[in-house]
């Protein structure tokens, strides 16, 4: 499959948008979709080094074991590393996508517990920054997919980059990844901060990694929600916390997941527990969680971009 990167096929590309051209019948994918719409959970991070990458393959796995169809994304372009983590080496990546050597179909793999991925591909600076023709590339990707989704997880890169904002505002819930560290907390802050003041962002739904015990996880809420509170008109979700495992960074060079290293240790019982909450949102959270939403919102927030 290959795209054109014409300028003057922008404006018919984008007339054209709400048609869903797909393989199926249009009028039979879109009553699947209707019937099963898909939770769009971006997973993110104010700085890097929290196990923000470590969480979305195991949270998929957990997912996926209590019968959820698992879709992750891995938005992290340039530094991709959700199939490291499992393991795998596809042949083709996001890359190839963008250069018009492969479609999405033949990009997704599966992992493990029928998980599947859509692997981005590491040091490649051509696709760190997508333009408005590449965006909408994706969404008429997306759309010709051949399976549908319960959940999407979308591993977002560290910080408060374009990409990570791009893909934080257009989600439909936004999962904050941080540790005890002070800076960890700090950065979340900030990444909230700008979510909530530029994309207007205004819940967020918070994961506290690598704790010693139950009370380090809520003393990070507790200081998050505090400053939130005083500063910003936001909410803050707390779903919990993952305990401290020495055998993580066994389950990170063995390239196997903790939950399927130590599938009855304290890691994967929390995994199991936050995948339950996830599960277990409010419906008025993800009401419009379909990845048809998510993708056109993208396209939204980014229409000002210069072609």
């Amino acid at each position: 499959m290959t795209f054109s990167v014409n300028s003057s096929d922008q404006a018919k590309t984008l007339r054209n948008l709400n048609r869903f051209a797909v393989v199926e019948s249009p009028a039979i994918k879109n009553i699947k979709r209707a019937s099963r719409p898909t939770k769009v959970i971006s997973v993110t991070s104010g700085k890097g080094g929290v196990g923000k990458t470590a969480v979305v393959a195991n949270l998929g796995i957990s997912l996926a074991r209590l019968g959820k169809r698992v879709l992750i994304i891995d938005a992290d372009l340039g530094l991709a590393n959700i199939d490291v983590i499992y393991g795998l080496t596809p042949e083709y990546n996001l890359n190839n996508f963008f250069k018009g050597e492969a479609d999405l179909n033949q990009i997704l793999v599966e992992g493990p517990a029928g998980v599947k991925i859509l692997p981005a591909g590491s040091g490649l600076q051509q696709v760190t920054h997508l333009n408005s023709l590449q965006k909408i590339q994706f969404i008429e990707g997306l759309e010709a997919l051949d399976e549908d989704f319960d959940i999407a997880l979308v591993d977002t890169e560290a910080g408060i980059s374009e990409n990570v904002t791009y893909f934080n505002a257009a989600a439909n819930e936004i999962l904050v990844i941080a540790t005890s560290d002070p800076a960890s907390i700090t950065d979340a802050y900030t990444l909230m901060k700008l979510l909530s003041i530029e994309y207007k962002q205004k819940k967020f739904h918070l994961i506290v990694n690598v704790v010693k015990d139950a009370e380090e996880g809520l003393d990070v809420f507790q200081k998050l929600t505090m400053v939130a509170n005083r500063f910003l008109n936001i909410s803050i979700n707390y779903l919990g916390c993952i305990p401290f495992d020495k055998k993580m960074r066994e389950s990170l060079r063995r390239q196997k997941p903790i939950v399927e290293l130590l599938p009855d240790g304290r890691s994967s019982s929390a995994f199991e527990n936050l995948a339950q909450c996830l599960i277990s949102l409010p419906a008025e959270m993800h009401l419009n969680g379909s990845l048809q939403f998510f993708w056109k919102k993208l396209l939204m927030v980014n229409q000002g971009e210069a072609i």
